[in-house]
């Protein structure tokens, strides 16, 4: 029995990123080679099973081959051969099935995303409608600034939803196949066909979801920074907007309906998605970072750049779909709470256009991804 290292002790919402969980990404690579499978049969003009099945894995045993080779693949394209023949996994390499996995489990875990920022925006949208006229007292630098309305202000984090939508709108998905080295050589001399890898790599795009790029990006990382920078800024959208969440609860301005508890002090109600959300805007950096530096790569695959960017890559996923959770939850579990501002009755704070500007955008945004 293979123990879980993490189970979410010190993720507390950790449950709403289960889509990169060790397992989805395994059952992605096993999507894969029974599309490279079926597809690199159907080339061949040879018969092939599609039943890969991941319940007949030994988990052990694919954690010591992981660690002798060095990656997880190894011991899975010889577990999957006992299953499927010798044609599973041929003409590939490890970069293309553990490339495309994350890649198919990226795609899940930002759709979804999108889906919660929606439902976020939705809220938010409500009660920048509601609050147009509500006078409201803001800061710059900490202090007293001048009043303005309280729909103003949200239309600001109703800006900040609508900017990581349309980060992540511009992302595409795309799958690797190569071979050993990227030129897909395999693929033509095993199957005598000098254009089979272009044709599988339309077939199995097909068969998993992801676009064809009609190219091998084994040292070019730019979908993969693509990607990361666009769960990046979901966790940007949340921290900036948690951030407002618990400075507004402190002057009990909006606080939640439902507040986290404390240890030593029972009478709180505590902002628990606005500082959840500040902390995965804050810890997203670091493995951003960690992409970012490995993507300077070599050869036709690096000596460890492109083994560290696996779990960063993850983590990257793990805490933009958490954020996307964390911010519907917020949105409808706001209370807020209208405080008297001072008002010059000559001159009644508006901000309309501001107001308009954010709604129509965060509009054209939420229909443009629904189509």
């Amino acid at each position: 029995m293979v123990d879980a290292f993490d189970w979410g002790l010190l993720e507390p919402a950790g449950a709403d990123a289960a889509v990169v969980a060790d397992d989805r990404i395994l059952h992605a690579m096993i999507e894969l080679e029974r599309a490279h499978l079926v597809a690199w049969g159907g080339l061949l003009g040879v018969e092939t099973t599609s039943t890969l099945d991941a319940d007949l894995l030994d988990r052990e045993a694919l954690l010591r081959e992981s660690r002798q080779a060095g990656v997880p693949v190894v011991g899975l394209a010889q577990a999957l051969r006992q299953q499927g023949g010798t044609l599973v996994h041929q003409g590939m390499t490890s970069q293309d099935v553990l490339d495309t996995a994350l890649m198919v489990v990226s795609r899940d875990a930002l759709v979804g995303a999108r889906t919660r920022l929606g439902e976020a925006g939705r809220r938010f949208a409500a009660l920048v409608r509601e609050h147009r006229p509500t006078p409201f007292a803001v800061r710059t630098l900490m202090q007293e600034a001048e009043t303005t309305t309280l729909g103003a202000v949200l239309s600001g984090w109703l800006d900040a939803i609508t900017s990581a939508l349309e980060v992540l709108d511009a992302v595409e998905f795309p799958l690797q196949l190569g071979g050993a080295v990227g030129d897909g050589e395999a693929f033509a001399r095993l199957s005598g066909d000098p254009d089979a890898v272009a044709k599988l790599r339309r077939r199995i795009a097909a068969a998993v979801g992801l676009t064809d790029p009609g190219r091998a990006w084994h040292t070019d990382r730019s979908p993969v920074l693509a990607v990361t920078r666009a769960a990046a800024s979901v966790c940007t959208a949340g921290g900036r907007i948690g951030r407002d969440l618990g400075l507004l609860a402190r002057d009990e301005v909006v606080t939640p309906l439902h507040g986290g508890g404390s240890s030593a002090m029972p009478h709180k109600k505590n902002p628990v998605d606005a500082v959840l959300l500040v902390a995965n805007g804050l810890r997203v950096s670091g493995p951003l970072a960690v992409v970012q530096t490995a993507s300077l790569s070599y050869d036709a695959r690096p000596a460890g750049e492109w083994h560290a960017e696996w779990q960063a890559w993850r983590e990257c996923l793990r805490l933009g779909a958490e954020s996307a959770a964390l911010l519907a939850h917020a949105a409808e579990d706001l209370v807020v709470h209208i405080r008297r501002a001072h008002v010059d009755p000559a001159k009644p704070p508006r901000a309309t256009a501001t107001v308009d500007a954010a709604l129509a955008r965060f509009e054209r945004a939420v229909e443009g991804g629904d189509r």
